[in-house]
């Protein structure tokens, strides 16, 4: 049956509130503001209610099933996570108030700040930035400020491995940075020797992301180090994938200066829908007095034995400044706190293997079906070829169009571009043995069916509200208000 849009739904008379009297003069709206075109339904709160309900349950969520979106790390969030969160003193407390009323607030973060540091073997840490991608500008800033700082101007230059992650490139040119791409090797390393002949003068730093978007660790990530180190570069850790390494690396250690977490990804603050999203900086010695602030510091020591010290606003001596209002997205701070608390030392150890032991489980059981084009030891998750030798009509996208059909969320496509027809698997390490193995046989039927069946794929998905979109054309002729569908988009139900 084809649910009603709410449109049709609606009728004279109908109305979901009703307002009281008006007790003030009433202000008539200035005609511009007036859109008469904009023809809203009629319909009573319950139809609202149960038009969105149905809307919601069409959604696929990591709590209706598996989510294997590769370099993205949809995996559960912890509903404890969420009940701290919205704990009266921290959702309703007001970003402007001040420190004296903050103190829990400020004790929260001070705290992940320093467990953030431990866990990456950095000397500081700040909160502030809003996203991933928002961390990794800070990062790259501070960069290009430690350089200015120091009156070395001639730097223009940051190397960015093929292998990286997209937002990288875009990054540096925000920063106003030239990007120097290097190509990886056969073993789907970075080209030592294509980095050494780029290596000069000119080049501010490399960013790097590891484990790489191959979902493979850099086994000559020493010598990158300091092959860019020797020629007066620093060294930028996208931290995307921290959760292949949590308790097994510290990069800090490794020699990095600079790396961002996404907190969505590796300590289990909601992800998806545009936000909210969280990107803390981590920085070595050398970055310290340069982190984006203020960042949360003990203002007043503890004065007597069972009194708590005095938590306060500090700003690093040469910070790049501010990168959002107020300081960072709070609810994601909650919610990584907790996350950390609940795991504890060995915890966030048992994180890393199981995601890593999933992903290599799936390897495994797979590249006899498929090919994988780097088939070593991989990280949290590892890229096959979605395509079969003598059938050329199907390709990647036909096979996650068909995974839908079996109640599975597609993996990430055509990503990383190095590997023709990718398809980038990362199971996370919240999932069992069981649903691993049904999504390895799901994978083996689908390729039976592209040998017996190819039309199977290249029309699916099958069972879903609406079959193979034509998503080129919809992605040109966005439809973005409140309207019914327009007869165009009637015609994009079928490639």
């Amino acid at each position: 049956m084809t649910e009603p849009l709410i449109y049709d739904l609606g009728a004279a008379g109908r109305r979901g509130v009703l307002l009281p009297d008006c007790d003030v003069p009433e202000t008539p709206l200035p005609a511009e503001l007036l859109r008469d075109e904009l023809d809203f339904p009629e319909v009573s709160e319950l139809q609202v209610v149960r038009h969105f309900t149905r809307l919601s349950n069409l959604n696929f969520s990591i709590d209706k099933g598996f989510y294997p979106l590769g370099s993205c790390t949809m995996k559960y969030n912890p509903k404890l996570n969420e009940d701290m969160a919205r704990l009266s003193g921290f959702a309703a407390h007001h970003p402007l108030s001040d420190s004296e009323g903050s103190q829990g607030a400020l004790a929260l973060m001070y705290s992940l700040q320093n467990w953030l540091a431990e866990i990456s073997g950095f000397k500081g840490v700040s909160l502030m930035p809003a996203a991933g991608a928002h961390g990794e500008l800070a990062g790259i800033l501070m960069i290009r400020k430690y350089h200015v700082d120091r009156g070395d101007t001639k730097r223009t230059k940051i190397l960015i491995p093929n292998s990286a992650h997209g937002t990288n490139p875009a990054t540096v040119t925000m920063a106003g940075y030239t990007t120097v791409e290097l190509p990886a090797d056969e073993n789907g390393d970075v080209d030592l020797e294509a980095l050494k002949a780029a290596c000069d003068d000119t080049v501010a730093g490399m960013m790097i992301t590891v484990p790489n978007t191959l979902g493979l660790f850099e086994s000559k990530i020493l010598d990158v180090i300091k092959t860019v180190h020797e020629c007066g570069g620093l060294m930028y850790m996208d931290g995307a994938n921290m959760n292949a390494l949590l308790g097994a690396v510290k990069p800090g250690e490794l020699g990095f200066d600079v790396m961002h977490y996404n907190l969505h990804k590796t300590f289990s603050t909601p992800h998806g829908g545009g936000g909210p999203g969280s990107g803390p900086v981590g920085v070595g010695e050398k970055l310290v007095p340069f982190l984006p602030g203020p960042i949360v510091g003990i203002v007043e020591e503890a004065k007597g034995e069972d009194d708590s010290p005095l938590y306060g606003w500090v700003t690093p001596e040469k910070t790049i400044g501010r990168m959002k209002a107020f300081h960072g997205n709070f609810g994601m701070h909650v919610r990584a706190y907790t996350y950390i608390r609940i795991h504890g030392d060995q915890g966030i150890k048992d994180i890393t293997r199981h995601a890593v032991l999933n992903a290599n489980y799936i390897r495994v059981n797979l590249r006899d079906t498929y090919h994988v084009p780097f088939d070593r030891i991989n990280a949290h998750e590892f890229v096959l070829e979605g395509h079969f030798e003598g059938i050329d009509s199907v390709h990647a996208l036909d096979i996650s169009k068909r995974l839908i059909d079996y109640g599975f969320h597609p993996p990430t496509n055509y990503f990383p571009l190095l590997v023709p027809e990718a398809l980038m698997i990362e199971p996370t390490e919240t999932e069992d043995k069981a649903t691993l193995d049904e999504f390895i046989d799901v994978m083996k039927k689908i390729a039976a069916e592209a040998k017996e069946n190819p039309e199977l794929l290249t029309g699916a998905p099958h069972t879903a509200p609406v079959s193979r979109l034509d998503e080129v054309r919809a992605a040109k002729q966005l439809v973005l208000c409140c309207r019914p569908i327009p007869e165009w988009a009637e015609t994009t139900k079928s490639s």
